[in-house]
């Protein structure tokens, strides 16, 4: 008999001793994970398509990352890169500077989250182009400090309460096809979405007065609206001419998600700035800002870093991370598994009226539920029903959009054809008891 507290003893201390801020998708309480499973205290077992929100692609407790966390503690787990410089950094930095796109010379730095890396890029910017404005996006989520909590576009549940909000951050309509703010219908809309930048300048902010431009290249928190492959280069060219820092969020897209290292290569530009976190380090505390080397060498001595930023240990993972991506293909596995994916989604679509939309890249798929495919009218509730019911089926998963009606995957790219398609069958069952439909 094992003498494991259940879960329902577990939240009950969880709820005496931490706040509610936090909050908590599921009931369970892990126990152990491998691969694309977890097993709860009490011995249930779940699919994983989400992930811990996009941050284990080469999946938990990858052999070759525990083996570099163990070897590292071992040495030392904590010197301060600032006081006293360690290999991993360097090794990790000079990895990421050769593999995010772009044929120049690159510079990268290391700090704790993805949040922090967004704060990093907005100040390397600021100080490179001597401006103060920060264009992002609606539907954008960048974290939850105060500017990146700014920048985020969603009020419930990560900005109301929380103000007054930082300044001189100006949003602008993203590229929701689905849902497009000009009314337009892509590919007869002549990219409408992305030209508004130089109309944006008039009304919002001079491009004068503006430092950079920062995008999701799918968004995460915001429903994985993926724009058309047209888009980035007609913002980045905009960027250009005017000599604004194009800034690519990958914290979510990064790292083999799209079936590429950066979901940016699928639109074929180079980002002034990548950011990166989650999956970098397959669970360790880790975000990177990679960019070109004149930007990230303006701002003075001192002026970046923190007591923690580059942990030797999160740089050892990070290295066996991007080992285990060239050893085993990763972003073929990627693109694989969302082709398979999104197979089983269109047939969904095709079988229940629920599934309004189907997107996404590689392995970072969305479904977007309505009540109505005319009037596109938001399938919130149901959507709420069918995460729980792919919860209580064994399957973890995470909705997300500006309606909190899209189903996400996240899971991690190692997951078995066998366990994908079983997760995907949870989905299918759940959407016909939804929608009181037979397969």
């Amino acid at each position: 008999m094992s003498d494991k507290p259940t879960n329902q003893a577990l939240l009950d201390r969880r709820l005496a001793h931490i706040p509610q801020g936090p909050f908590n998708v599921t009931p369970y309480f892990a126990d152990r994970a491998e691969g694309a499973q977890i097993w709860d205290v009490e011995g249930n077992r779940f699919l994983d398509f989400a992930g811990g929100i996009g941050v284990v692609n080469v999946g938990h407790c990858n052999e070759k990352v525990v083996a570099a966390i163990k070897d590292q503690a071992e040495r030392f787990l904590h010197t301060c890169f600032h006081i006293v410089m360690y290999e991993p950094y360097v090794e990790l930095a000079g990895r990421l500077n050769e593999l995010t796109p772009g044929d120049f010379a690159k510079r990268t730095l290391f700090v704790n989250s993805g949040a922090e890396a967004v704060e990093n890029a907005v100040k390397i910017a600021r100080y490179y182009t001597g401006r103060q404005g920060i264009i992002v996006f609606e539907d954008g989520f960048h974290g939850r400090t105060l500017l990146t909590m700014t920048m985020t576009g969603k009020v419930k549940p990560y900005k109301f309460g929380f103000g007054p909000f930082a300044p001189e951050v100006y949003r602008m309509p993203y590229a929701y096809c689905y849902r497009c703010g000009f009314g337009l219908t892509y590919p007869g809309c002549g990219l409408e979405c992305a030209h508004h930048l130089e109309t944006f300048f008039i009304g919002h902010v001079a491009p004068e007065q503006t430092a950079a431009v920062v995008a999701e290249p799918i968004t995460g928190e915001g429903g994985f609206i993926t724009p058309p492959k047209e888009y980035f280069s007609i913002v980045q060219d905009i960027c250009r001419k005017h000599g604004i820092v194009f800034v690519a969020d990958e914290v979510q897209t990064g790292i083999c998600r799209t079936g590429k290292l950066f979901a940016m290569e699928h639109y074929g530009v180079e980002p002034d700035i990548v950011i990166m976190a989650k999956s970098l380090a397959a669970g360790l505390p880790l975000g990177a800002v990679t960019g070109r080397a004149e930007m990230m060498d303006e701002p003075h001595v001192g002026g970046l870093g923190g007591t923690y930023g580059g942990n030797p240990v999160c740089c050892r993972a990070g290295i066996a991370v991007l080992d285990f991506i060239a050893e085993s293909d990763l972003c073929a596995k990627a693109a694989r598994i969302g082709q398979i994916a999104q197979s089983r989604f269109l047939d969904m679509q095709e079988r229940c009226s629920l599934v309004g939309d189907v997107r996404g890249l590689g392995a970072m798929l969305g479904i977007e539920l309505v009540r109505d495919r005319k009037t596109k009218e938001p399938a919130a509730d149901e959507t709420k029903r069918l995460v729980k019911y792919c919860h209580e089926h064994g399957l973890v998963i995470l909705s997300c959009g500006r309606f909190g009606n899209v189903i996400r995957t996240l899971m991690p790219l190692v997951i078995t054809e066998d366990q994908l398609h079983e997760g995907l069958n949870i989905i299918e069952e759940g959407l016909n008891a939804m929608a009181g439909t037979k397969a």
